[in-house]
């Protein structure tokens, strides 16, 4: 499996190859990952089940595309963004207060 570096410079390159990089300001990236987040949405909004499996691969693929170049755009590391943010969250909230599961989640 190709890692993070290999992924990000594959979509560099891609970009590069069609001169993208001057639409890809932080803002237009932000707005990029929000329209396709809506799409990857899209895909469960009549259905809880997954019927198009094609297609949530293939916007969520798009979703992560433009996280990783807003990224690189404000020189993050996807890795270190995650594990910096998961560290947040355990301090916010611990395991010692998780409520135990409900039976039933409908």
């Amino acid at each position: 499996m190709p890692n993070q570096n290999e992924t990000l410079r594959a979509l560099l390159n891609f970009r590069e190859q069609r001169n993208w990089a001057q639409f890809h300001s932080p803002a237009n990236l932000a707005k990029s990952v929000a329209i396709e987040a809506g799409e990857l949405l899209e895909c469960f909004q009549w259905d809880d089940e997954v019927t198009d499996i094609n297609a949530v691969r293939d916007e969520l693929a798009d979703v992560l595309s433009y996280a990783y170049l807003l990224a690189h755009e404000l020189g993050s590391n996807p890795h270190d963004l995650i594990i910096n943010k998961m560290k947040q969250t355990a301090i916010k909230y611990p395991v010692a207060q998780t409520p135990p599961a409900k039976k039933d989640m409908k």
